[in-house]
């Protein structure tokens, strides 16, 4: 009886074992508090933070500006936006996408964070009706500790 089961058992269990990391993903109750550093009159700020709310993000915000945060936090300028948070022990700046943030966290690369550097149209937050429906392409970059960076998932790019 045993066997079988181990037989009927161990597909499911060579499946489980491939999955990559990022298929994985935090549940709402896994995620550590997201803190957010931002301008107290930027909407399209609040729009992110509202997003990530909707996607299950607890999340804490500081209405100080977020400059002196993102160079205490070590991310070099030419990544910057226009708001920088902080979710287990990485930066995340700008309008990056709550799937990319969840697969950090799964993943747990050797990086600063990630950045949606400038703030591109069509981005979580940047999307309101007041941009007609546009959708610019953009990257996701992951950060390194070095200041470098990759490109870790792209949008709206064929």
């Amino acid at each position: 009886m045993q066997r079988r089961s181990l037989l009927l058992t161990a597909p499911a269990l060579l499946a489980a074992a491939t999955l990559p990391a990022w298929a994985i993903t935090p549940t709402a109750k896994d995620l550590p508090v997201l803190q957010v550093w931002k301008d107290p009159n930027c909407g399209c700020c609040k729009d992110w933070v509202a997003y990530l709310q909707q996607d299950g993000f607890q999340v804490q915000v500081f209405e100080t500006g977020n400059t002196a945060v993102r160079k205490r936090l070590g991310l070099p300028d030419k990544y910057a936006s226009c708001h920088t948070a902080l979710i287990g022990g990485y930066v995340v700046e700008g309008h990056v996408n709550a799937r990319e943030i969840r697969r950090l966290l799964a993943e747990k690369p050797k990086a600063i964070g990630l950045s949606v550097p400038g703030m591109p149209v069509g981005s979580p937050g940047m999307d309101g009706p007041e941009y007609g429906g546009r959708k610019d392409p953009y990257d996701v970059v992951l950060v390194l500790p070095d200041g470098s960076a990759r490109v870790y998932q792209s949008y709206f790019r064929s």
